[in-house]
């Protein structure tokens, strides 16, 4: 048996295989603690129509072309920002050929990235129905034989104006005890979670987290189309498996013709002791893999006029009053939501050729552009590049092929066609309409909007229709870089009916994300507070909309969901009083003063992560030096709430306000020996705070809590 270690001083993956076995993940050690895994499931697993499973089941693992390849050689190499583990390996039969690369970043010791190219070095066509991105056994804190019942999951669900929602189970709820050491079988089953289409975390998300015991593995498939993820048990123990498209879940199929390769979607695993250190970890790797961009740092203010504001009906009169209210307040950027292109008031099935409409500006779109520059911010646009209205006079001009089509027919969906970015007209047309909005209008900032999904794909010029999906999800990405490489200091939101497509694929390379679309301030919370599980803090940008109409407390309740990550403003603040736009002043000010360590700073969640409705909601930002704190009170008949912080227990801990701070004070008290902070709305109405916790040598009273501030 040959065995290789490989990894970071803080994790180290062990690898083994031998003449009869194939290579896989036999230990993994994390801070010096090592976890055996027990063999049966190889890292690199294909199915394909000739070599199917080595036991019939729906499953990605057990395959007959995994069990079966065996190992050819390896390098490890340094790359940019990291070091790659490069394996090559087999299928004697088949001569499909398999290339698995983990890749670690400097900034990142606790993850791994994976992806793998199968070539296809045989004499026949081979067609493949799914190949695993990463697959390897659990193991487990206490020893290999491990069942997974003893592991919790926690998983995200989505809907519009419902995202984030996370939510952990116990997976001996999932896995009852079959038996089947008595069949001397592995089952057939799995937990998965699927996506299909285009909207990437539109019911699911990509990423999750397994624990048990001191260990914990947080994992996320990296692509802006079609994935899948799935756990199961075997007799051994329990597996993880992440995926692109697949045959039996998205219509993929791929025929490898000789000489010819496919390489899978990447995708990372982090690891940590628990659920907080190992979505740390996959914390640092998002940052590390990120493309560096000016605005990573920057963080701009942005004002958007669409929510809870003009919703897509901008016109000068409209945006003049709105445009000099932003600037008072302190935005850094102006963005000009949906319709500004739109001629008639129906701006939804117009949208594609991207000319300003004369009507909504009679001296033109300019006169607000320069109105938006004269007051110091960054001209934005709203785009929703991929689609053309079925009204839209693009939608005759294009060529037929440029389009999504099944059996001859173009794909309609919502009243939009959907643009095929394979094409290279349809690339053209957008990189266009981008360098004509930027060399004309000076805009510096899109919101990239992508409001359908068109299902399973297209079926021209494609082995299948998953198959023309992905690579036109692939050539998206691809775009996306190429307006990026031309307009370095643009700046890109990445948008999808809220965050309905909120994937690292993504923001890898976008600058920040929507994180919804839900209009009611109340109902808004769980999802601000819950959207960095997924999305980095610095991206994550909730939306604060006050209105004139509002108490000061509802004002600072909306303003706190804006704060508790990337500060986005919107609202009629062109209506609002003096008092009011001071409120909202005071905002954006501590959004600045925040954000030159916001990227360098690791979520928690001090009450847990919240439920849809819960009474209280807390999230939490950490950095060595302090803790920022949003605790949103949405229910005044429940005074008071505990808010637990494990890591400061023993610790004395100075609590201060960071926002509203000219509204009245919360009680609270630190109770050093528990690690508990107890928070009290005493104002008798539903409000919010942002809180800055910072351990401190400070007198304690006779019970050894500090004096409620």
């Amino acid at each position: 048996m040959s065995r290789l270690r490989w990894g970071s001083a803080t994790a180290v993956l062990e690898l083994d295989w031998s003449d009869t076995e194939p290579v896989r993940l036999a230990a993994l050690e994390l801070d010096g603690r090592r976890v055996e895994m027990p063999a049966g499931v190889p890292l690199v697993e294909v199915l394909t129509v000739s070599h199917g499973h080595t036991l019939a089941s729906s499953r990605l693992v057990h395959t007959r072309i995994g069990a079966e390849s065996r190992y050819v050689s390896h390098a490890e190499r340094r790359v940019e920002r990291g070091t790659e583990l490069e394996l090559e390996l087999v299928h004697a039969e088949t001569r499909l050929a398999s290339t698995l690369r983990l890749r670690v970043l400097d900034g990142a010791p606790a993850a791994f990235r994976s992806e793998v190219t199968v070539r296809n070095d045989g004499e026949s066509p081979a067609s493949v129905r799914s190949v695993a991105s990463f697959a390897a056994y659990l193991g487990d804190a206490s020893g290999p034989t491990g069942s997974v019942r003893e592991w919790s999951l926690l998983r995200g669900r989505s809907d519009w104006l419902g995202e984030a929602r996370w939510t952990r189970e116990a997976l001996a709820r999932r896995f009852p005890a079959l038996r089947e050491d008595l069949t001397g079988h592995d089952p057939r089953g799995q937990l998965k979670a699927v996506s299909t289409g285009t909207w990437s975390t539109g019911t699911q998300y990509p990423a999750a987290v397994v624990t048990t015991g001191a260990l914990a593995w947080a994992f996320q498939v990296e692509h802006n189309g079609a994935w899948r993820w799935e756990i199961g048990e075997d007799t051994r123990a329990g597996y993880l498996a992440l995926s692109g498209p697949t045959e039996l879940d998205h219509q993929w199929t791929r025929v490898l013709r000789p000489g010819e390769q496919l390489t899978t979607v990447p995708a990372s695993v982090a690891f940590g002791a628990d659920d907080d250190a190992a979505l740390a970890g996959l914390t640092a790797y998002r940052r590390s893999a990120r493309r560096p961009h000016p605005d990573n740092d920057a963080l701009a203010v942005v004002f958007n006029d669409y929510m809870n504001t003009l919703d897509g009906d901008p016109t000068t009169a409209r945006l003049l009053p709105l445009v000099d209210a932003a600037a008072e307040v302190g935005a850094e950027v102006f963005c000009i939501d949906a319709g500004w292109y739109d001629d008639d008031g129906d701006w939804w099935d117009s949208v594609g050729e991207w000319t300003p409409s004369t009507v909504r500006f009679p001296h033109g779109l300019s006169e607000v552009v320069d109105r938006i520059r004269s007051r110091g911010m960054v001209p934005g646009l709203w785009l929703e590049p991929e689609v053309v209205g079925v009204n839209s006079p693009l939608a005759d001009t294009l060529p037929a092929d440029a389009f999504f089509q099944r059996a001859g027919e173009r794909v309609v969906e919502h009243h939009r066609y959907h643009l095929d970015l394979r094409h290279p007209a349809a690339r053209a047309h957008l990189d266009a309409v981008v360098d004509r909005l930027v060399a004309e209008f000076g805009i510096g900032y899109f919101k990239l909007d992508y409001n359908i999904d068109p299902g399973a794909g297209t079926d021209v010029d494609a082995d299948s229709v998953g198959d023309a999906l992905l690579a036109h999800n692939r050539a998206h990405l691809a775009w996306l870089d190429g307006v990026l490489d031309r307009h370095p200091g643009l700046v890109l939101e990445n948008c999808g009916s809220g965050a309905m497509r909120a994937d690292f694929a993504l923001l890898s390379r976008l600058q920040l994300q929507s994180t919804s679309d839900q209009q009611d301030p109340a109902a808004y919370p769980p999802i601000a507070a819950s959207s960095t599980v997924s999305v980095l803090p610095e991206q994550a940008a909730s939306w604060a909309y006050p209105q004139p109409e509002m108490s000061d407390e509802e004002i600072a309740f909306t303003l706190v969901t804006g704060l508790s990550a990337r500060f986005y403003l919107s609202g009629h603040l062109d209506r609002m009083t003096d008092g009011q736009r001071a409120l909202v002043t005071e905002a954006v000010r501590a959004a600045k003063a925040l954000r030159h360590d916001l990227a360098s700073t690791y979520p928690s969640w001090p009450l847990g992560l919240p439920g849809w409705d819960d009474p209280w909601v807390a999230s939490a930002l950490r950095t060595p030096a302090r803790r920022v704190v949003a605790v949103w009170s949405r229910d005044p008949a429940e005074e008071e709430t505990v808010l637990v912080l494990p890591d400061l227990t023993g610790a004395d801990v100075q609590v201060g306000t960071v926002f509203p701070t000219t509204l009245p004070e919360w009680g609270t008290k630190w109770d050093p020996a528990s690690g508990r902070l107890t928070v009290r709305n005493t104002t008798g109405a539903v409000g919010a705070r942002l809180l800055k916790l910072r351990p401190a040598p400070a007198a304690t009273d006779a019970g050894g809590a500090t004096p409620s501030l």
